[in-house]
């Protein structure tokens, strides 16, 4: 289908990369817990950014160049650790009352998970390696191929953002009076981060 080597596999595939826990997960969770469907929807629109120009850079070589120089990689693991820790640190921060640290407008929440996206290397690798194993050699359609497989990742990760963002605004709506476990989800997130950081820094 379209150079597509098994359309269906390549779907589930990206459910699967979409579902595994790590930090655009817990970017979508905590731009709806801060800022509502809004700022929850304006963080998937973030993460679909960050996940299409991931797609085309290794399109246009990227990946083949990072394959060819391993410390470009490194440096790129290196980014993206800094940068979840020192969001987790500002979370595990923060006080009851005080300015959060995802701000409550929409441009900010989009800009946040662009960053996180791009700097995640679970996104990195999977576009590196990853999804050029569907592609089909003999039946390639250049950029009609890319061109399908971009849009379905866009359309899934819209999808997927959607329900996270429905599920955790209700939740987030019960949950919102309570400033004492305000401050516990913010230290549970904090964690979270700097524990995703130090993971990516490790992981080499």
């Amino acid at each position: 289908m379209f150079g597509i080597a098994d359309y269906g596999a390549f779907v589930v595939a990206i459910l699967v990369f979409l579902a595994i826990p790590g930090p655009g997960n817990l970017a979508l969770v905590t731009a709806t817990g801060k800022g509502g469907i809004r700022g929850g929807l304006a963080a998937t629109l973030g993460v679909i950014a960050g996940d299409q120009m991931l797609m085309w850079l290794a399109v246009a070589g990227v990946a083949a160049l990072l394959l060819a120089y391993p410390a470009a990689f490194a440096a790129v693991q290196w980014l993206g650790a800094a940068y979840l820790a020192w969001l987790g640190v500002r979370m595990l921060r923060a006080r009851p009352g005080s300015a959060p640290v995802l701000h409550l407008r929409a441009g900010q929440y989009f800009r946040q998970s662009l960053m996180i996206t791009l700097l995640n290397p679970k996104a990195i690798v999977f576009y590196m390696a990853f999804f050029p194993l569907f592609v089909d050699p003999a039946r390639h359609q250049g950029l009609v191929t890319f061109g399908v497989m971009a849009a379905t990742i866009a359309a899934l990760t819209f999808a997927y953002g959607v329900v996270v963002v429905g599920l955790t605004h209700r939740l987030a709506e019960r949950l919102r009076a309570s400033p004492r476990l305000t401050t516990w989800l913010n230290r549970v997130a904090g964690t979270l981060l700097v524990g995703f950081g130090l993971k990516l820094a490790l992981s080499k």
